[in-house]
């Protein structure tokens, strides 16, 4: 069977549960580090639920969700998705870094993303902060191991294929909505 991101075809609750599974990911690593993503994750989830379940004849997909909004003040649904997109892209570009480069520690692949993805939307002090927490990340043997009986249940070696289907599901989602919002002008991911 597809992995549960590449199976969502609307939205519904499966989008959110699955948005749920990847927050437990993050306690596979082991380290605090990921406590501020994980918050920030659930946080955002809660945000999107919220809004569909009081608006679930109008929000059928993530697209139909903001634009029923559109006309509202405050937007919150549509804020925690653009946050929650954010959230989701920064953990599969560091996921997709990690697999791209197998040598390359966590700190590095998390840092990485986080450059590409939050930088920009982050004042300097902030930034300060996540230099100084991305040096505490565990070390990645024992990080890859966890990961690949987490997402696949397969020993490491049987879990690369694996995660670079799930990747590019996820991927394909991030994409797709970020395109929506940025393109309809609903926010900036």
């Amino acid at each position: 069977m597809a992995p549960l991101f590449e199976r969502i075809k609307s939205f519904d609750t499966s989008f959110l549960e699955a948005s749920d599974g990847l927050v437990t990911m993050f306690d596979l690593f082991g380290s605090r580090v990921f406590g501020f993503v994980q918050s920030d994750i659930k946080s955002n989830i809660g945000g999107v639920r919220a809004y569909y379940e009081n608006h679930q004849n109008s929000s059928k997909t993530l697209e139909d969700l903001v634009r029923s909004e559109a006309g509202s003040h405050p937007k919150h649904g549509t804020a925690c998705l653009i946050r929650l997109i954010r959230g989701l892209a920064l953990t599969q570009h560091a996921l997709k870094h990690m697999q791209d480069h197998p040598s390359d520690e966590l700190h590095v692949c998390f840092k990485n993303a986080y450059d590409v993805v939050l930088r920009h939307h982050h004042a300097w002090v902030v930034r300060g902060v996540v230099n100084v927490s991305m040096s505490s990340h565990p070390r990645r043997p024992t990080s890859t191991r966890f990961l690949s009986l987490y997402l696949s249940g397969e020993p490491a070696e049987r879990f690369d294929p694996e995660l670079g289907k799930w990747l590019k599901a996820l991927g394909d989602i991030v994409t797709r909505i970020k395109d929506f919002l940025e393109g309809g002008g609903h926010g900036k991911v």
